[in-house]
């Protein structure tokens, strides 16, 4: 009797166990597939967030080049109107102001003759500069001219301006920049130098080279004025305007500057 006793124990004691063993086994199956969905659920969440984060990133980049493209049109339309404006209407004025001078020069009396004479040789300087500084405003005269020549036409006129070498190296064989826009922000990056150099770099001589390479153009131009501390330009509407149109065309842009050894811009345009 004690036997049977014993036996009926030992198996209610096992079934027991079994049942224990099957409810943890299915408690642990079910914190497993909580702890999986939870982990899909946060997967797929982080997936989403960053999607929508890239989307948004993606869209202010959009809207950004969208902004500086439209910056630099609205630019582009401002200059070419002063360019018809100092090429129309200041370019007339001093003509005429030249001839009027010309005809005064046979008639002035011998003691003003040389004032009226270099009077006339300033007003025909300054109508060479205006027409010199028509062409370097409007892009349709940029793009009939070429690249070079134009970079060639500024240089000649700020040297004129300001200092007393100011030169156009070229190496390599050249190559056509096959977007005529792209020729333009080149320049006006340039021409943004070059007037932060008469403003500012009080340097005597300003050189450009263009570096023409198989895969890129790469323009470098130093002036050796005092130049000035990055970080503190930074915030500058000129430094921004030079970076944000480079950026607009693909261009690395890299300006290396220290207080007393002038001011080195490198552009490096993929063709």
């Amino acid at each position: 009797m004690y036997h049977i006793w014993f036996f009926i124990s030992t198996l209610q004691e096992q079934t027991i166990l079994k049942e224990h063993i099957t409810l943890i086994a299915y408690v642990i199956f079910v914190v497993l597939l909580l702890a999986v969905m939870v982990i899909l659920f946060f997967v797929t969440f982080q997936k989403r967030k960053n999607k929508l984060l890239l989307d948004q990133i993606e869209a202010q980049k959009a809207f950004d080049e969208e902004i500086s493209r439209t910056q630099s049109e609205i630019q582009e339309q401002t200059l070419k109107h002063i360019s018809w404006e100092l090429h129309d209407n200041v370019g007339q004025l001093l003509a005429y102001a030249s001839m009027q001078l010309n005809m005064l020069t046979s008639k002035a009396p011998d003691d003003l003759k040389s004032k009226v004479s270099e009077t006339s040789d300033i007003v025909k300087e300054s109508l060479k500069e205006v027409r010199s500084l028509s062409k370097s405003l409007n892009n349709e005269v940029i793009l009939n001219m070429g690249f070079e020549e134009t970079i060639s036409n500024e240089l000649n006129r700020i040297k004129r301006m300001k200092f007393s070498t100011a030169e156009l190296i070229i190496k390599g064989t050249q190559k056509a920049i096959e977007n005529k826009k792209h020729e333009i922000v080149l320049f006006r990056i340039l021409q943004e130098f070059f007037s932060n150099s008469v403003k500012y770099s009080e340097a005597e001589a300003l050189s450009v080279t263009l570096d023409y390479r198989d895969a890129q153009l790469e323009i470098t131009v130093i002036d050796d004025g005092k130049g000035f501390d990055i970080p503190s330009a930074e915030k500058g509407s000129g430094l921004i305007n030079m970076k944000s149109r480079a950026k607009l065309i693909n261009a690395t842009f890299d300006l290396v500057s220290q207080p007393n050894n002038g001011v080195s811009l490198t552009i490096n345009y993929p063709f």
